[in-house]
């Protein structure tokens, strides 16, 4: 039985094509332009089926519409159907992953150089083409870990056991768990509420709100010793939910309206800031005991304090600055927004049941990280009790904390450089690169102040190849301070200069210290111009602790 096919340039809508031979066949003189369902003439009256309309059209009205309409017969074969479209590529960028691997390659068949292992020089070569794939993104970050992870496993160069130590580390647990506090604080409104009183505050201009975090920051610093907690638990949701409050959202293109230059500071100033204080930083502590056993003398907390308070507020006056002039929000002044701020607060009214809630935790979490010494309570066992307390009251559920996929992405690779660079030092890599630059440098006959400022510069921009600040200072610390004694610079001096200079090099990388990956993880600032600014501010840094410090240091007689 022949079939008619009808096609058109215009569509039919819902105009009814009455036909004799159409009304002969159906006893109905409609056509819906839709099929409809209709009962079945079988016994089953209950059985329905889709009832096919395809009108039969006399010859009579084919030919008056014959300008509209195609009119093709066949033989009761189906109509062709257009191959469907070839689905784009779903993988990885090949460009950037082939430049990741062949950095890799071409360092693996390099002679190995002597005193460096074998098992050394090929994880180096793979940590190398793990960072140049972090950075180029074939991949997202996590991803490229694991494919590293893989890597070393595959070529025996890591048992798996040891690429996966490092997610028993509890750094970065406390970062993934920051994102599930951050989740709550703004579910709940809370972030809101702490957000509108800041704007209400301070929110005339951006520069304005920026420093009130900063300095905010800086007088938390001494009391909670981990940054990681500090970024994580307290300034990221409040961060992100004055951007959010300030119409800037991450991914939505209006990143740089606030969001971007007030991530980016605020990260900077965090290792400002942990660098002020002796109790500032988890790894602190651990300078000034290899300070003790070098050089046989004790940093104590007012003394470093002392030594580090004039650069350290010139640095968090100067670097918000700077990243305002090279890196600035669109939009810098809004006199209306105190006022704007203050209208929300009235429509908010008092505070919820969850963000009673909500705040009672914070509050007992950073109270655990002020006190925790005191009780045995370390960061992140502080942090699981409060995400605890926000499970079972139901302010957060576990399935909201499955969906962060930026806590788990950023566990991953957090976790995966952690081991890498961790086995580095263990294979002997760091321990050689240390002896082989204190020979060059104490070779060079130069006097303490310039061979002090090489072992400086050295030191400081290691730390791209360390993805935890007391790592690095466990593996260098030691060695660079020994030469530098040696060459002539005063032993005290050159320990305090080490130890803030620990914390500020976690500024150069979204790796390089604990609140790195707080910060950059909210998905603002892209990671080509983290890198870059944060090349460009560690250059900032340098000249400010080294100039203005250099001559405050000589004003307190260390030198």
């Amino acid at each position: 039985m022949a079939s008619v096919v009808l096609t058109s340039s215009c569509s039919l809508g819902f105009s009814r094509i009455k036909s004799p031979a159409f009304l002969s066949r159906s006893g109905s003189n409609r056509v819906f332009p839709h099929p409809v369902s209709s009962k079945s003439t079988s016994n089953n009256s209950s059985f329905i089926k889709p009832l096919s309309l395809t009108p039969i059209i006399s010859n009579k009205r084919i030919q008056k519409d014959h300008r509209k309409l195609t009119v093709k017969a066949a033989a009761s074969t189906p109509a062709s159907v257009n191959p469907p479209s070839q689905q784009p590529w779903q993988g990885a960028a090949l460009k950037p992953l082939m430049a990741s691997i062949a950095t890799g390659v071409i360092l693996w068949f390099v002679p190995v150089p002597s005193g460096v292992s074998r098992n050394a020089w090929q994880l180096l070569s793979i940590f190398l083409a793990t960072i140049v794939g972090i950075i180029t993104q074939p991949l997202p970050l996590g991803a490229v870990a694991l494919l590293g992870l893989g890597a070393s496993v595959l070529t025996k160069t890591l048992t798996f056991s040891a690429a996966f130590s490092a997610f028993g580390d509890p750094i970065p647990w406390l970062i993934a768990l920051a994102f599930f506090f951050a989740r709550g604080f703004i579910k709940t409104g809370l972030g809101n509420r702490i957000a509108y009183q800041f704007v209400s505050l301070f929110g005339s201009s951006s520069l304005g709100l920026g420093y009130s975090l900063v300095f905010s920051e800086a007088l938390l610093a001494p009391a909670i010793p981990s940054v990681s907690a500090r970024a994580g638990g307290i300034f990221l949701p409040l961060v992100k939910s004055l951007c959010v409050a300030c119409g800037s959202n991450a991914g939505d293109g209006t990143e740089n309206k606030l969001g971007s230059w007030l991530m980016l500071t605020c990260f900077q100033t965090s290792v400002i800031s942990s660098s002020m204080f002796l109790t500032a930083m988890a790894a602190n502590p651990l300078s000034a005991n290899l300070a003790f056993n070098t050089i046989k003398q004790q940093i104590g907390w007012t003394d470093w304090a002392k030594a580090a308070i004039v650069p350290g507020l010139v640095s968090l006056l100067v670097v918000p600055l700077i990243l305002y002039v090279i890196y600035p929000p669109t939009v810098k002044s809004s006199p209306d927004a105190p006022k704007l701020a203050k209208e929300k607060l009235e429509k908010m009214g008092p505070m919820s049941k969850n963000e009673i809630i909500m705040a009672g935790t914070l509050l007992l979490t950073v109270g655990l990280w002020i006190f925790g010494g005191m009780l045995n309570v370390d960061a992140v066992t502080a942090a699981i009790l409060g995400l605890s307390v926000l499970l079972v009251t139901g302010v957060v559920t576990w399935k909201e904390c499955l969906a962060e996929s930026v806590a788990w992405d950023t566990l991953t690779w957090f976790a995966a450089l952690i081991a890498m660079a961790g086995y580095l030092n263990k294979y002997g890599l760091i321990s050689w690169f240390s002896e082989t630059v204190v020979k060059v440098v104490g070779g060079l006959g130069l006097s303490w102040q310039l061979s002090f400022g090489i072992l400086v510069l050295l030191y400081f921009y290691s730390h791209y190849f360390f993805a935890s600040g007391a790592a690095h200072i466990g593996a260098m610390f030691t060695a660079f301070l020994s030469v530098a004694s040696a060459l002539g610079t005063p032993p005290y001096l050159g320990a305090l200069v080490l130890s803030f200079l620990s914390n500020l090099m976690g500024g150069i990388t979204h790796y390089g210290i604990g609140s790195a990956p707080v910060f950059y993880g909210a998905g603002y600032v892209p990671l080509a111009k983290w890198w870059g600014y944060g090349f460009l501010m560690s250059v900032v840094n340098i000249i400010i602790w080294l100039g203005v410090g250099g001559i405050w240091w000589k004003a307190i007689g260390l030198w």
